[in-house]
């Protein structure tokens, strides 16, 4: 029992993590029908831009941080990354917005190699792995039977939840919410209606982006930080992408509940296939493969998503 209770909590926190960055996928794919490929570069500067702030604060020595120190990088690396999300629309999206798909779509992985190259750079992040867990100790918060509560765990589980039911609440119960859904169902006619559609994109990307920031953060506090141009942040975010279209890309709802089942299949069947298999290791190594085999799988079976609805066009 205690060894289920720790796994479950396990796949609490991958999957808030996961939530947090399949959100800015879905939020940009529900607006402007497109996949932002630099998204996951956005949550790898988050990461790093991080460990910037705590250092300009001189937080990043060991048991030199207070309490307040990472509410206070949280917010301003979010509010960085929101301010990047909205640059990244204006120059490098926005002229495209008419343009075929396939334009936006190799503007986009144009993008992504920008971030990537300009992050490694000696004047910007450099091209040295480092760490930001000096700024919080994975502390035990207490015991439940022989399982151990870490700080970690249950600080990415409060992150993800407040900041999911802050967008939920955003979405479905103020005027902008409701200006982002007329948008995602008929951009023109919410324009004739008199909503500021460029405005409504501008904030979708702050908020995307601010996401991903928070998701870099609380993914670096648990991993080393590798390059921005280490292929860890893009299988991160190809995770993610594949947690939103599970869940029913475009959908809120559905890209938490798309992450917290990747999540499930990656620890839960990483862990008990494991242990079936203990004289064949390879076998728990294939957990990447299991996640796109749900994709597979949903995408033959439903591939609107769990809770995607298929889209019907008048003829």
């Amino acid at each position: 029992m205690d060894d289920v209770l720790e796994t479950t909590i396990n796949t609490l926190a991958v999957g808030g993590l996961y939530a947090l960055i399949a959100l800015g996928y879905t939020l940009v794919y529900g607006i402007l029908r497109f996949i932002n490929f630099a998204h996951s570069d956005v949550v790898a500067w988050g990461g790093w831009l991080a460990l910037s702030i705590a250092g300009v604060f001189g937080w990043t020595a060991a048991g030199g941080a207070p309490a307040i120190a990472v509410p206070v990088v949280l917010v301003l690396t979010m509010a960085v990354c929101a301010a990047m999300g909205v640059t990244i629309e204006r120059l490098a999206y926005r002229p495209l917005r008419k343009a075929p798909r396939l334009n936006v779509l190799i503007t986009a992985i144009g993008v992504s190699l920008l971030l990537q190259n300009v992050g490694i750079l000696d004047g910007v992040f450099g091209n040295k792995p480092d760490t930001i867990r000096p700024l919080l100790a994975n502390s035990v918060l207490g015991e439940v039977g022989a399982v151990q509560l870490r700080l970690y765990d249950l600080m990415t589980i409060a992150v993800t939840i407040a900041l999911v039911v802050g967008l939920e609440r955003l979405v479905y119960g103020t005027r902008m919410g409701r200006a982002m859904r007329a948008v995602s169902h008929d951009e023109r006619t919410a324009a004739l209606m008199g909503i500021d559609v460029n405005r409504v994109i501008t904030v979708t990307f702050a908020i995307g982006s601010a996401l991903a920031a928070a998701g870099g953060i609380l993914f670096a506090l648990r991993n080393d930080l590798r390059l921005t141009a280490d292929a860890s942040w893009v299988l991160l975010g190809l995770k993610a992408f594949v947690a939103a279209v599970v869940g029913g890309i475009g959908n809120v709802r559905g890209a938490a509940a798309g992450a917290l089942l990747i999540a499930f299949v990656e620890v839960f069947v990483h862990r008990y296939v494991g242990a079936v298999f203990a004289d064949k290791p390879w076998v728990s190594q294939l957990q990447d493969i299991y996640v796109f085999g749900i994709l597979i799988l949903v995408l033959l079976f439903k591939p609107s998503g769990l809770l995607g609805k298929a889209a019907v066009e008048k003829v």
